[in-house]
């Protein structure tokens, strides 16, 4: 459907792509991965056209539609949420529009001729509008915006009323409601709770059969979606039969190749060389000595590409808290309106967060799962009960607003350094470097650092600080793969307790021990892990991830 042959395309000093080629066929399902500044964006605009090659040749099918999705939703403005997703689909109404023009047209007496030219124009924009969706385009909206989140009652609310979060939602619904030939996804499940991130799942699975060409930080969903991974790095581009569980596995065998070849090359090179260096001022070698200067010539040199470095830090052993961390008895809490009564959250919370535990707090949009972590953590006072902190528990919480009280002048080493003042400038820097941090990144100033960045520096000074108990909301957020891998060695290795809000269930599954469900305003325990949560909840569509490869 979509092919790039041998393409080029560089920034400045910067190479990109070096006759790179790739191919997107009809229908398939295909992760785009790649380190940072690799040139994964560049992938999609150069597909969607906002940006030229150097040189090389982009091919796509005659008419065919694509639907872009990035994380900048643009201005939304004077519309209600429905009227904002269906404006994405102004060419099918415009279509629609003109084939009820053309309806009353026939009604009306004309020549032959013409009669002949309108119908072949009526059945050539009837083909387009049915082939665009045309005929459900609003029920289609409709589904669209309830799967991700915005149910009916909020189709007529203005657009420029949701938060940034919500407004994600609805440019994404834009797209998926286009209904495009090829979708590019960049970041689909960003600001989608698990609910949301299912359903969009089960969607791309079962009703939309286009093809998907999408990145994503979310290893489970890209698991479960995708049967090709293409690997942007190292100025070319690798294509790769299988899921992401499976692109890893197949990358590591591919290297281990490509380093047993390249140390046979050396070799042989070495012996050549060896030759060469030996007979070369011999006359009776020289004809020999010509013939394998030109061998070695022609010879393709096998490139190694860097190796990424990934820094272990050992984290200072917590002090031990007792063995009750907090105990709720009654715990409730309620919002104050506008009107001067009460939203209530939750009630009646009773239990006991044990030393050692890590809990993950689950429930749909809105149930309460944050409001829950800022009463534990004594972030806002509970409108009745109580929760008690043990004996000697240090605790220390995270959520996407503990970014904002960085100080923006401080570079990311003098903010490390703050949380830990005894330690040395080795110490500091090892744990820069244990969460990405390397060399000159580390005198960044935290105003020019990118969400995902500043998130890693929070995490870095909490657990490097003598914390037993972590509450942690969101902690994934705005992190990519390779970063939320190391935050979850960390939290699997770290001695203390841990509750925490997370809506990535590769995460969760590798991690916690118990489960806390918010579900209309009651708290239900699950005594095991999260596939046992999973397991008698019934999520069943929540369960493992499709085997690698399929």
């Amino acid at each position: 459907m979509i092919h790039l042959t041998n393409i080029s395309k560089q920034y400045g000093s910067q190479i990109l792509f070096l006759g790179a080629s790739f191919q997107i066929p009809a229908g398939t399902r295909t992760g785009l991965v790649g380190p940072n500044g690799a040139g994964k964006t560049s992938v999609f605009r150069l597909i969607t056209g906002e940006e030229s090659i150097d040189s090389g040749e982009i091919t796509c099918a005659k008419k065919t539609v694509i639907g872009y999705f990035s994380q900048d939703v643009g201005e939304m403005a004077g519309r209600s949420a429905l009227a904002e997703v269906m404006a994405a689909s102004a060419r099918t109404m415009e279509l629609g529009r003109q084939i009820s023009e053309m309806e009353a047209a026939m009604c009306e007496p004309m020549a032959d001729d013409a009669l002949a030219t309108l119908l072949e124009r009526y059945g050539e924009a009837q083909e387009e509008f049915e082939h665009r969706g045309g005929y459900d385009l609003e029920s289609r909206a409709q589904t669209v915006l309830t799967g991700l989140g915005i149910g009916p009652e909020a189709y007529d609310r203005p657009a420029e009323s949701f938060s940034g979060g919500w407004k994600m939602r609805i440019a994404l619904a834009r797209i998926l409601t286009l209904n495009p030939d090829v979708l590019l996804l960049d970041e689909p499940t960003n600001h989608l709770d698990v609910e949301s991130i299912i359903w969009l799942e089960n969607w791309l699975s079962e009703d939309y059969k286009g093809a998907v060409l999408m990145t994503s930080h979310d290893r489970d969903f890209m698991n479960r979606l995708v049967s090709r991974i293409i690997e942007v790095g190292n100025q070319t581009v690798t294509t790769y039969g299988g899921n992401y569980d499976f692109y890893l596995r197949e990358r590591e065998i591919r290297r281990e190749q490509l380093i047993a070849s390249h140390r046979r090359q050396q070799e042989m090179l070495a012996k050549e060389e060896e030759f060469i260096a030996r007979f070369a001022a011999r006359a009776s070698h020289a004809a020999q000595v010509q013939s394998r200067v030109k061998k070695l010539e022609k010879i393709e040199r096998i490139q190694l590409p860097p190796e990424q470095k990934t820094i272990r830090f050992e984290f200072a052993e917590p002090p031990r808290s007792g063995d009750d961390v907090v105990a709720m008895r009654d715990l409730a809490k309620a919002w104050p309106t506008p009107e001067g009564g009460e939203h209530p959250v939750f009630s009646g919370i009773s239990g006991l967060i044990r030393r050692g535990e890590k809990i993950a707090i689950t429930g749909v949009n809105g149930a309460g799962k944050s409001t829950f972590l800022k009463v534990l953590s004594g972030q806002t006072e509970p409108t009745s009960g109580t929760a008690t902190i043990g004996a000697n528990v240090q605790l220390g919480y995270f959520s996407q607003h503990s970014m904002d009280i960085l100080d923006p002048a401080k570079t990311v080493f003098e903010t490390v350094s703050e949380a830990l003042p005894m330690a040395t400038v080795g110490v500091v820097r090892n744990l820069c470097a244990a969460f990405l941090f390397q060399g000159d990144d580390v005198e960044k100033r935290i105003s020019i650092l990118s969400g995902g960045e500043k998130s890693r520096v929070v995490l870095a000074t909490l657990l490097a600080r003598p914390i037993n108990f972590l509450v942690l909301d969101e902690p994934t957020n705005h992190l990519d793969i390779v970063s939320r891998e190391i935050l979850l060695e960390a939290l699997q290795g770290f001695a203390g307790t841990v509750v925490l809000v997370s809506h990535d269930r590769h995460f969760l599954r590798c991690l916690v021990n118990r489960v806390f469900e918010v579900d209309h305003g009651q708290m239900l325990s699950y005594e095991g892990d999260y596939d046992y949560y999973l397991h008698k909840s019934g999520r069943e569509a929540l369960s493992e991830p499709l085997p690698a490869g399929q």
